[in-house]
């Protein structure tokens, strides 16, 4: 069983030393255009990031209004309410006013709301190719959310807790991943060419072929004199 197997792994190491150029080829080209695509072709892609609380409006003087257990669960269980809300095409055509140059269906494309379990925090992303294009819109978005959040549910506070910021760098192409991913796609693609190529082709080269394949043992070679008698 060693033995077999060692044979096999060896016809594998002989394909691959000789479809070397084959193999480096392709793994080259496709790591090469994963490259250019992701330096040059692919617009890079923004992501600007707020977070919003939903509590109980203070009723007195004191700023900070006393939670019941009651209320906390009342507020961790409306977070995914209050999350559909924040991705409503109401929502999303109040943004749009606000912002006077952006549709409704970009805002729409555009924007990601994740209610955070067992919290009552909410956060809301916008992706754009543009970084201050992104900040601008989810602070819109926002707005529009606060707003629309206090007319359904009346006499809650909702408030900013993390504000938006101008993305520095993007989030998307990762540039790197997708070369490693490249390459590691044009070795595997390249090798199996190359098995396929040699798996195809059916002709003897050396003499070791003739008893491998034929099982015939080989009496004499006749040589290949390319000179002139």
């Amino acid at each position: 069983m060693e033995e077999e197997r060692a044979l096999v792994l060896g016809d594998f190491i002989r394909i691959f030393k000789k479809q070397i150029k084959l193999i480096l080829l392709i793994t080259i080209l496709s790591t090469f255009l994963a490259g250019i695509l992701s330096f040059l072709i692919i617009e890079p892609t923004y992501e600007a990031k707020s977070t919003i609380v939903v509590g109980k409006a203070d009723r007195g003087s004191n700023d900070n209004p006393k939670y019941q257990f009651d209320d906390i669960m009342m507020y961790k269980n409306l977070i995914t309410t209050y999350a559909e809300i924040g991705r409503s095409a109401s929502v999303a055509e109040n943004a749009s006013k606000m912002l006077k140059d952006v549709s409704t269906k970009d805002i729409l494309d555009s924007i990601i709301v994740i209610p955070k379990e067992d919290t009552q925090l909410i956060e809301f992303k916008v992706q754009n190719e543009n970084p201050q294009e992104a900040y601008r819109i989810l602070n819109a978005v926002c707005n529009a959310f606060m707003e629309e959040g206090e007319r359904i549910y009346s006499g809650q506070n909702i408030k900013v807790i993390d504000g938006a910021k101008i993305p520095e760098e993007p989030i998307k192409p990762n540039k790197l991943l997708n070369i490693a991913i490249a390459f590691f796609i044009g070795m595997v693609v390249s090798m199996g060419l190359a098995v396929l190529r040699e798996y195809m082709d059916n002709t003897l080269k050396v003499e070791e072929d003739i008893n491998k394949y034929l099982g015939i043992p080989v009496i004499g070679v006749i040589p290949k004199d390319v000179g002139k008698y």
